[in-house]
């Protein structure tokens, strides 16, 4: 007999209702919103805009012209670009190995998930600690091995890189745990017939692991690429105001300190309008890349 289970479907309407009127009232009002206000005069939190720009299009031709505006784009590409190659590499490579470990590991899951969970306020804290110039632990350390000159891992050369590490360390777990997740639905049945018929580690690995992964490495590559446009708080602590020379800014932080601290709100706006439409764009160059298969 024919199941009729999806024939009716006003139940289904009914129950997705409520989660469309909290989406629609708290996320696709106020993005609406803060493209009208992209267009507008705003001088305070709280309050009205006082009409439109003149031209209406100004903030728009800022973008153009702002220096500080490349910079965040390019910090940005950057971080998106370790985001992927590094958080989600070192995730792949953990959750192969940690896969092959007969005995504990589970525990070594818990601990690769573990910066996870900490405060990324306690996280940039810490790093602040650990990439101080003088008495930091990474210098000492680099003094115990008989390095007289200290690094200044503040500087303007070396601050993407010191913004990177703690940004890394702290999801490389997140993207564990998917992955892990990923290769715990392949059948052991094909890994033993690929043993039998005298396959090498790295075979079962090209041939079977990572084509059964194709739909999960999707998902994670577009978690890693909308992620890392939405880093704020370890930027931030660590580099507050873009310093040094506000050669840090990412377009979070810039559009932030846009407005927060120079109280330039309408731009502010734009610069989220812009966020935007990146995340837009490399998500669908991502989806052209890496397409999902169905088995």
């Amino acid at each position: 007999m024919e199941t009729n289970i999806y024939k009716n479907r006003k139940p289904a309407f009914w129950l997705l209702l409520p989660a469309f009127t909290i989406m629609a009232v708290y996320l696709y009002y106020p993005f609406l919103q803060n493209i009208m206000n992209s267009f507008c005069e705003m001088s305070e939190l709280g309050h009205p805009a006082g009409g439109l720009n003149s031209p209406w299009y100004e903030n728009y031709l800022t973008l153009l012209t702002d220096k500080n505006v490349r910079t965040a784009i390019g910090n940005t590409l950057l971080m998106t670009a370790g985001a992927l190659l590094m958080q989600v590499g070192i995730g792949l490579a953990l959750a192969l190995l940690v896969d092959n470990v007969r005995s504990g590991g589970g525990f070594l899951r818990t601990v690769y998930f573990f910066p996870v969970v900490i405060s990324a306020t306690a996280l940039a804290l810490m790093f602040n600690l650990i990439f101080l110039y003088d008495k930091g632990m990474v210098n000492q350390l680099l003094e115990g091995l008989g390095r007289t000159e200290l690094i200044d891992w503040k500087s303007k050369e070396l601050a993407m890189l010191t913004m990177l590490v703690p940004v890394i360390w702290q999801y490389v777990g997140f993207y564990f745990v998917l992955i892990t997740a990923g290769l715990s639905t392949i059948p052991g049945e094909l890994y033993e017939a690929a043993v039998l018929d005298g396959a090498t580690t790295w075979q079962r690995i090209r041939y079977i692991t990572m084509p059964l992964l194709t739909n999960i490495m999707y998902g994670t590559i577009i978690l890693g690429v909308t992620g890392s446009l939405k880093v704020f708080d370890i930027p931030w602590i660590m580099f507050p105001k873009g310093m040094p020379v506000k050669s840090t800014f990412l377009l979070s932080t810039y559009m932030y300190y846009q407005t927060m601290e120079v109280k330039n709100l309408d731009y502010g706006c734009t610069l989220a309008v812009l966020m935007v439409v990146i995340g837009l764009v490399l998500s669908r160059i991502l989806r052209l890349l890496v397409k999902e298969k169905e088995y």
